[in-house]
């Protein structure tokens, strides 16, 4: 196996902030995982991977924007009712397929914020609207299939899209439409998607959610599986600093320079570990 892979797990808000922080402070540290072969996004992850490999900014450039004040966005909020239906429906389904069709069911039924305004959001977000020269998977779910997708820059989606879709969590956004169907958030079949590395050598996987519950696997569970097949894998979830960080509801931008800047802090700690995974 040959080739390097970032994958960027999902994670609110507060994800975007800690993973940025986490890009940043490795940089600083001597390993730059910019120059991977390819960047699997899947939700909060989409934004990131997308803006790293737009190759307008530089990692410590998108750190600073976190560090920004907030203009323009609003605290969606993802409660313990809504985390605890989500682990029932988890806990009842045969399968990830199963519980996606289940979650499509749910944000196919929720009165959510207006797909438009949504769209706009997170188009201002991204620093560029096209697909990169680097490639860039983001996943999504089909609400009504369940089955996952991964688009890239020959799926015919285009990036903005693709990435809404990815972050439309179920409930609190709509879902998406992109050839006809509805999308909904990639996090709804794995927080990471880290499976989607399989073939490359080397994988680094940062995933801000570490938890999985029924058929929903880890991102750890699937970093362990890819090095069963002969990967260098390094998974690395927030500590429990960066987790003191994100407070206690992932969706709220305010706490994105915190989470940031956790994410910097953390790094440090890991950039050792990762260079070893990373480096020839």
């Amino acid at each position: 196996m040959t080739g390097t892979a970032l994958v960027l797990g999902g994670g609110g808000y507060t994800g975007i902030g800690w993973e940025t922080g986490m890009l940043a402070g490795l940089v600083e540290a001597g390993v730059d995982l910019g120059t991977a072969d390819v960047v699997i996004g899947t939700s909060a992850g989409s934004i990131v991977g997308a803006q790293l490999t737009s190759g307008r900014l530089t990692p410590d450039e998108l750190y600073a924007r976190q560090l920004a004040p907030v203009t323009g966005e609003t605290a969606a909020r993802m409660g313990t009712p809504a985390l605890a239906r989500f682990a029932y429906l988890a806990l009842r389904s045969r399968d990830a397929v199963d519980f996606g069709v289940r979650m499509g069911r749910l944000a196919l039924a929720a009165r959510s914020a207006s797909g438009p305004s949504r769209r706009d959001a997170i188009a201002r977000r991204l620093v560029s609207h096209d697909w990169p020269a680097r490639r860039l998977m983001i996943t999504a779910v089909d609400a009504a299939t369940g089955r996952r997708t991964a688009f890239d820059d020959t799926s015919g989606a285009g990036l903005v899209d693709a990435v809404s879709a990815s972050c439309a969590v179920p409930g609190v956004w709509p879902p998406v439409s992109i050839g006809g169907k509805q999308w909904i958030d990639g996090g709804v079949h794995s927080s990471a998607n880290a499976d989607l590395a399989a073939g490359y050598g080397r994988v680094v996987v940062l995933a801000p959610v570490a938890a999985g519950g029924g058929p929903i696997a880890t991102a750890r569970a699937q970093g362990a599986a890819l090095a069963r097949r002969g990967a260098r894998v390094c998974v690395l979830v927030p500590d429990r600093a960066s987790r003191a960080a994100f407070g206690r509801n992932v969706l709220d931008p305010a706490k994105r320079a915190a989470a940031a800047r956790a994410g910097r802090r953390q790094a440090m700690e890991h950039a050792e570990g990762v260079r070893a995974v990373w480096e020839e």
